[in-house]
């Protein structure tokens, strides 16, 4: 599975593996504008069922800008995971450089009352140097 997930972090059994896409028919570099996909899957090999409650990413362009996305949920959902269950999802990310990276965590209540940070692993957004 890691050539599949390139990127993996684990925080108190709860892994989070993400790939990352470059989407060269949305991107316009001519206009400064270059997007990439990413899936990210959760998995629950801990004891108890958490719920993702909230994201925090940082994403950073090829200027070293950083820019701070926070909210509920990911793609409209707070998913709860059963111990030995998983949650995938697909977003995306424009950048106005044809490199950065995104880095962040979710705060994750556990089904025990717990209420914690899961790492989610800094991965390179990376457009190809001669677009077709």
């Amino acid at each position: 599975m890691k050539a599949l997930f390139p990127y993996v972090a684990e925080t108190r059994g709860v892994i989070v593996r993400v790939s990352v896409s470059y989407l060269s028919e949305q991107s316009e570099p001519r206009r400064g504008r270059w997007f990439w996909a990413y899936h990210v899957r959760i998995e629950n090999k801990g004891a108890v069922a958490v719920q993702l409650l909230t994201r925090h990413w940082i994403i950073t362009d090829g200027r070293g800008a950083r820019h701070t996305v926070e909210g509920e949920g990911v793609v409209g959902e707070q998913p709860q995971i059963a111990p030995g269950a998983s949650f995938d999802y697909v977003s995306g990310c424009p950048l106005p450089t044809p490199a950065g990276s995104m880095q962040g965590s979710y705060h994750m209540i556990g089904a025990d009352g717990s209420s914690f940070d899961v790492d989610i692993p800094k991965f390179g957004l990376l457009a190809p140097a001669v677009e077709s």
